[in-house]
């Protein structure tokens, strides 16, 4: 799903002139795509939406799903030959996304109900995670739409109660990082 038009109006905005300087300097080699884990899954690779971004198609670039994908790994940072802060671009991004985009906050929503459950839990647990998900759309209809999925993982048994036994464990790890999102 990509934004509309008539929904953003963010040429203006300083804050993405700061991302687009963050990128400036990116010559399309692909190094970043090609290390991305998370690649294979996203609308656009990160090679694409840089160069979306320097080619001004805002709507696409705030709109798009590969920004929520980013597992900040800093795997194409590190090896960017230019030396450019990619990481650090997807998180102005996300941030950007969730400030001007409404119709992007479910994506947000499953992020923020990702990072929330890791830094509790220390893993990931797929009934309190999509509960916490679920909580944090406030769409009534969301629930419905995952149904027959939820419904499959029960019946495989993959689906389980809570457990607490890893309570805490990436707690320190999630907090460091916040500061680097621009969250706390």
């Amino acid at each position: 799903m990509h934004a509309s038009t008539e929904t953003l109006s963010i040429r203006e905005a300083p804050a993405l002139a700061k991302v687009r300087e963050m990128v400036m300097g990116c010559m399309q080699c692909g190094t970043c795509s090609a290390s991305c884990p998370n690649a294979f899954a996203m609308d656009y690779t990160p090679r694409q939406l840089w160069r979306l971004l320097l080619l001004g198609q805002e709507q696409e670039v705030l709109g798009s799903k590969t920004i929520y994908l980013c597992s900040s790994c800093y795997t194409c940072t590190v090896r960017c030959p230019r030396g450019l802060p990619l990481t650090e671009a997807m998180h102005a991004l996300k941030r950007l996304a969730w400030e001007r985009l409404p119709q992007t906050r479910s994506r947000a929503a499953f992020y923020q109900a990702f990072v929330e459950h890791i830094r509790i839990y220390g893993r990931v647990q797929e009934s309190a995670l999509m509960a916490r998900y679920f909580a944090k759309s406030r769409d009534p209809r969301l629930p419905l739409s995952f149904t027959a999925a939820g419904l499959r993982l029960l019946r495989k048994g993959k689906l389980h109660v809570p457990d607490a036994s890893h309570k805490g464990m990436l707690k320190r790890v999630v907090d460091a990082a916040m500061p680097k999102e621009g969250r706390t």
